[in-house]
């Protein structure tokens, strides 16, 4: 009898330590698995907050240039209606020379005509002005021009006017040499000048 109950107290001994080693290696295998779990959470947390923040900052960049897009936008355009205003009080500054400064606006012609001439290798030339100036130069013209007289070279005033705010065009007579002294041919030689001297001046930070 003493042996059996011996061998029931081994049997339950045994099992209870089995029971506990089980145990033990269920909590260590439970352990691992919530470790490994929080792992692979922590991972792809931290995946979704780097994807998260790739996106934001995609989103950022797209939103900086658009708005770099646009401001460049309005700037092209506030330096475009700068420079129209200034070449429309230049417009205006010619107006006014003709209408009111007289005796300026006869120097600055006699200059135009002589440039003119000098540049053009013909003795004979034409001058082309508009209906107004030909109306008050047609009495005075050989005065304007014993400048370029004296270099031999003759200067005809053509009674056909041309479509000019002001200045003079000089031609060989047969139209095949022409320089184009009127405001309107001076401006569009000097364009890229007066664009660039426009934009030195009125935009010193954004030429």
């Amino acid at each position: 009898m003493d042996q059996v109950e011996e061998l029931e107290r081994t049997i339950l001994a045994q099992a209870n330590r089995l029971a506990k080693e089980y145990r033990e290696g269920a909590e260590q295998s439970r352990d691992n698995i919530l470790r490994e779990a929080r792992e692979r959470l922590h991972l792809r947390e931290e995946r979704e907050v780097l994807l998260a923040k790739a996106k934001a900052e995609r989103a950022y960049r797209r939103m900086v240039q658009a708005n770099e897009l646009q401001l460049r936008k309005e700037m092209d355009h506030l330096r475009w209606n700068l420079i129209e205003g200034v070449r429309e009080r230049l417009a205006e500054r010619m107006q006014a020379l003709v209408s009111n400064e007289r005796d300026r606006y006869r120097a600055l012609l006699q200059a135009l005509l002589v440039q003119g001439a000098e540049a053009i290798e013909r003795d004979l030339l034409v001058a082309e002005v508009n209906q107004r100036d030909l109306e008050w130069l047609q009495p005075i013209w050989s005065d304007l021009c014993d400048a370029v007289a004296a270099n031999g070279k003759r200067i005809q005033l053509s009674t056909l006017p041309i479509d000019t705010l002001g200045g003079i065009l000089i031609r060989s007579d047969d139209n095949r040499i022409r320089v184009d002294n009127t405001f309107e041919g001076r401006l569009d030689r000097l364009g890229r000048r007066l664009h660039q001297t426009i934009i030195e001046r009125l935009l010193p930070e954004g030429g």
